[in-house]
């Protein structure tokens, strides 16, 4: 099996994109940000915001190191910019303004996209982990084709956990009624907040380490 697929990196680069992605931890922000949906509008935010995601990586992870050189963005930069999306988006879901009704089809695109797509699943994190891995290899001395084919399939199996977290989202939803929508709204706002500030000082003790 080591012939076709590197099992050990495979099992790496899925702890690591697992840990940082976090599906169960979506689950309540997800529920937050399609709390006025209907069953089939957020399925199809659930499928929008994984393939958003995944190729919002890939093509971070093909082209991102060059993408950001060209463009004289460092690393820190890009999770600073997320972290400060984050905080704006935790602030509309503490004070409530997330849950006002938007038109059916585009409220769906639009969370599909930002900030579920990204930054929230595809963010700064996840981006510079999948870079990583990829960098890794280019400079490996041998770079395999079980090399890659354990990165591929552990970002595709880590984003099937993710979307099966949202897509029994409604479930829950059953469960928790509309009381307890709006509660775990405000605990994955209070949560995204902490999460953003952690994005922002993070970005601020590279730059000072850079300086």
């Amino acid at each position: 099996m080591n012939g076709i697929l590197d099992v050990a990196l495979f099992i790496e680069v899925f702890v690591t994109l697992f840990v940082i992605m976090d599906p169960p931890g979506s689950v309540p922000v997800f529920l937050a940000l399609t709390s006025r949906m209907t069953p089939k509008q957020r399925n199809r935010a659930a499928r929008q915001a994984i393939l958003v995601a995944f190729g919002v990586i890939v093509v971070f992870a093909a082209f991102g190191q060059q993408l950001l050189q060209y463009m004289g963005i460092t690393l820190p930069a890009l999770q600073a910019s997320g972290g400060l999306l984050l905080l704006f988006v935790a602030m509309e879901l503490l004070t409530g303004k997330m849950e006002e009704p938007e038109p059916a089809k585009g409220g769906a695109v639009n969370v599909a996209l930002v900030p579920l797509g990204t930054p929230l699943l595809a963010g700064p994190g996840a981006i510079v982990a999948t870079m990583v891995f990829v960098q890794r290899r280019l400079e490996a001395d041998e770079p395999v084709l079980a090399h890659w084919a354990a990165i591929v399939l552990a970002v595709i199996a880590v984003h099937l956990c993710v979307y099966l977290a949202m897509r029994f989202a409604n479930t829950i939803q059953r469960i928790l009624k509309d009381s307890g929508v709006t509660l775990v709204t405000r605990i994955a706002g209070l949560l995204l907040a902490a999460i953003a500030v952690q994005m922002i000082a993070t970005a601020v003790t590279e730059f000072v380490r850079a300086a």
